[in-house]
Parts: C-alpha cells; structure tokens; sequence
C-alpha cells in the first residue's frame, strides 16, 4: 500500500531541510560531527519516555539544549566543532542508554512505525519552512563566514549569531526526522545527499538544489519502496542515499 500525501508531507519537509543544512555541515567539515550530532537526542527520548511523554518533544528539547552547549563550549574555549561535539555526543549516549532500554531504544535509535498525528505534522511543516527560509537568506553569510570569520565580521555579519543559528537549524532538521528515520540514520540523510551533491556541482546554489532533490528522491524512493516491499524504511531511505552518492563517484570519473 502506497503512503497517503499526509504520511509523506513531514519526511518530504524534513529531506528538504536536510540537504540544505547538510550542504553547509559537508562544507564545515563537520559530516562525522553532524552524525554524532543527532545522537544527542538519545537522552530527552528516554527522559520523556520514563515520564510518560512525547518521545519527539523530549528528543528535540536535548537536541535544542545540546546545540547550545556546543556553541557555548566552542565559542568560549576555542575547540573545534567537531571535538566539542564528539565530547557532548559521548555523555549523551552514556546518559541516554541508561535511560532506555527495549523497544522503546530500538525505536529511538531506528525511528518508529507510528505515524504523527496532525497537529505534529503542522508543527514539523512550519519548522521546517523556518529551517529553509533561514538557510536560503543567510547562504551567502553562511559561505563568507566559512571562507573567514574575519572577512564576514568586516561585513557586518555577527559570525557568533550566525553560527548559534545554525546549531539550531541542524538540531531541528534533526528532529524533522526522529520520527521515522531515528537517531542513527538521520545524520545520514544530512550528511550523504549534501556530500554527493558538493561532488557533482560546482556552485552553492547548484549544490543546495541538488542536496535537496537527491535527500527528497531518496526518502520517496525509502519510504513508498519499504511500504511495497515490507521492509524498513529507515534503512532503505539511507541505502538508497548511498547509491546515488555512488553513482555520483561513477558519473564524475566517467566524465
């Protein structure tokens, strides 16, 4: 059975969010860190579990806090990104695996079956259009503060704000997708259809459509693909991510 439009609407939204925040994670050198990243979840999943509540509403209230840790340590120790979030990943995994256990970890760590109600979906639509509208106007800021955070502060841009902006925009992508891709395989589809596209285009524009269209081809293709051949869709959203950035490898040798 095909899934209705309404079941398809939140992972479509959050595929769209992904490549765009994907494509500027891949350019910060920070595909390994985004990774871990959305394991930070892991703990406000078990805590809402062991009160009764909304697994996602817990799981983006840890991401949330743990984006904000991140740049806190980052801004005020001087430490890589990716270092910062491999420390905060660490305690959050400890912490997280304490608190869940059974099926409650395998769906925090896989995504669940359950569907999202309506008011979810509406909530997830709306973050995601924030998501999308903030990384289509801050792009340009985004890319000067990349190249130099010296250059972009001469312009005028709060580099700090930017980047707290940005932690922000990953850990909600990250929340977009809890609910059908889980804790391990969303940092995936960030990560794979961002680093395929910076492999086949050559502009950032170009970069960020190509992003989104490979991380929306590859949820459609997981998740309607899983409904008609009973399989996870998770897992083969992500395998199917992985074959285009295969054959991405394959057209660019070839050409």
């Amino acid at each position: 059975m095909v899934p209705s439009a309404s079941a398809l609407a939140l992972p479509v939204a959050a595929a769209v969010a992904a490549g765009l925040v994907g494509s500027f994670a891949v350019m910060r050198r920070m595909a390994l860190a985004s990774d871990a990243m959305s394991h930070i979840a892991l703990p406000g999943i078990g805590l809402a579990v062991l009160l009764h509540a909304n697994p996602v509403l817990g799981g983006v209230a840890a991401l949330v806090i743990g984006a904000v840790l991140i740049w806190l340590l980052e801004h005020r120790t001087r430490i890589p990104t990716e270092a910062v979030v491999g420390v905060v990943f660490s305690a959050a995994l400890a912490v997280g695996s304490m608190l869940t256990s059974g099926e409650e970890l395998l769906q925090a760590l896989f995504g669940a079956t359950r569907a999202p109600g309506r008011a979810e979906i509406l909530v997830g639509l709306g973050a995601a259009v924030v998501i999308v509208v903030f990384v289509l106007l801050a792009r340009h800021h985004l890319l000067l503060a990349l190249v130099s955070g010296d250059l972009a502060r001469t312009a005028g841009v709060n580099v700090a704000r930017l980047d707290l902006s940005y932690l922000l925009a990953f850990a909600f992508t990250v929340a977009l997708g809890l609910r059908y891709l889980g804790i391990l395989l969303m940092g995936s589809l960030v990560i794979i259809p961002a680093a395929t596209a910076r492999h086949v285009t050559r502009s950032l524009d170009a970069m960020l459509a190509a992003a989104v269209g490979l991380a929306v081809a590859a949820t459609l293709v997981g998740i309607v693909g899983a409904s008609l051949l009973h399989l996870p869709g998770g897992p083969l959203t992500i395998t199917v991510a992985a074959g285009f950035f295969a054959i991405g490898v394959l057209f660019r040798r070839s050409g």
